[in-house]
């Protein structure tokens, strides 16, 4: 088979993994009631669902690049994804166990593919690094959004099992692509550990506990405000239905921004006018919410502003990944310690901001602290920038 053909399958495989990265995840809210009517899922155990998969994006991380640098990236991603389609499958059995365990390896295998897939395109695509990037997230959003919508539909019209079922297809397509991949895409991975076996831990690198604290902080602030904002909207006075849909306007202004960053960031100071922006879009929404504001169209351009804020900033965290390391094992150690723990630090979020809430009785002290993180976001990014790799960090001129 020629390069031409095999990079193209490549392309392919690294898109459905892609669309597998949050698709598991967010299909499950609209289902919710029918899982607690047909399980008899208990409230607790609902809200459960969302933790599980950040623990086992923090659990597994870290393990990840190690097995990775043992059988090489392409066949541990190959086996994350035997495990994230046996738990999507597994979820469709109509038990309260299945759905739990399901949840627990589908968690396990979108932590591999979340590690892995950076590493795999700086080592397989390296003159192509932000274009692939693009086409990745973008999949992965794009998806996702579709899942969201789709999934209660799917359910009324078919059954709740079969809904499931449907949409974890997509998750065997990108095993099965995978697969024919496994076996003709050219395997660097031994060459790239042999030069980088002198290189000392990333652990150990002042500027990867700057990109773990970025990814962590925006990974905070994304699950926080996906969590509560629907909440928030209808403490000034908007209808369930026009607080879901501000929600989803914060969600789906996620999706240019995946396709645009990667590609700016390769320009001259590109990463600098991402990080400025993340600062103003964050900030700036969240300025525009302390006037508890009940116009639609206002709040609307709030919510835009925060979701495309938070695409940027899960963009940009990615493009540091593979720009500020050297090879390709760097790449995957620094994304499993910066995921592992940016997703401890998430799943934190949501349950703070609610006790605050509780605490405190208003919601303006929470969006003070969503403008404090921005404001730390933007300063972590600063910093980054500052540096040149992991092994070569001085300040730049």
């Amino acid at each position: 088979m020629n390069t031409k053909i095999t990079n193209r399958w490549l392309t392919l495989g690294l898109i459905l993994v892609g669309a597998n990265l949050r698709l598991p995840i967010t299909m499950l809210p609209p289902l919710l009631t029918n899982l607690k009517q047909t399980l008899g899922l208990p409230a607790s155990l609902a809200g459960f669902l969302t933790t599980i998969p950040l623990l086992m994006f923090a659990l597994i991380s870290p393990f990840a690049p190690r097995l990775s640098q043992r059988l090489g990236n392409e066949k541990v991603l190959f086996g994350f994804l035997i495990l994230l389609a046996a738990g999507s499958y597994l979820r469709v059995i109509p038990t309260i166990w299945a759905l739990m365990i399901g949840t627990s390896l589908i968690g396990i295998g979108i932590a591999g593919g979340n590690v892995l897939l950076p590493a795999i395109i700086k080592e397989q695509f390296p003159a192509k690094i932000a274009i692939k990037t693009t086409e990745y997230t973008v999949a992965m959003g794009l998806i996702a959004s579709l899942g969201t919508g789709f999934s209660g539909y799917l359910a009324n019209k078919i059954s709740l099992m079969g809904s499931m079922a449907i949409l974890s297809l997509v998750g065997l397509a990108g095993l099965f692509v995978w697969l024919f991949n496994l076996k003709k895409m050219p395997n660097q991975n031994t060459t790239t550990k042999l030069q980088t076996t002198t290189h000392k831990s990333v652990w150990r690198a002042g500027l990867a506990w700057w990109i773990t604290l970025f990814f962590g902080l925006q990974s905070l602030l994304y699950y926080s405000l996906l969590t509560w904002l629907p909440t928030l909207f209808t403490s000034v006075g908007f209808s369930t239905i026009q607080a879901g849909n501000l929600a989803t306007i914060f969600q789906i202004s996620l999706l240019p921004l995946s396709l645009v960053v990667p590609l700016v960031s390769e320009r001259p100071h590109g990463m600098a006018v991402v990080v400025a922006f993340v600062g103003f879009g964050f900030i700036g929404g969240a300025c525009g919410l302390l006037a508890g504001s009940q116009s639609f169209g206002w709040s609307a351009l709030f919510s835009l502003l925060m979701g495309a804020s938070s695409g940027a900033a899960f963009s940009i965290a990615i493009i540091f990944f593979q720009k500020k390391t050297t090879n390709a094992t760097d790449t995957a150690n620094l994304s499993g310690m910066a995921q592992s723990f940016g997703y401890l630090l998430a799943a934190t979020g949501p349950i703070a901001f609610g006790f605050l809430k509780t605490q405190l009785g208003s919601w303006l002290p929470i969006i003070w602290l969503v403008i404090a993180l921005a404001a730390l976001l933007t300063g972590v990014g600063v910093i980054i920038l500052t540096q040149q790799t992991l092994f070569k960090s001085e300040t730049l001129s």
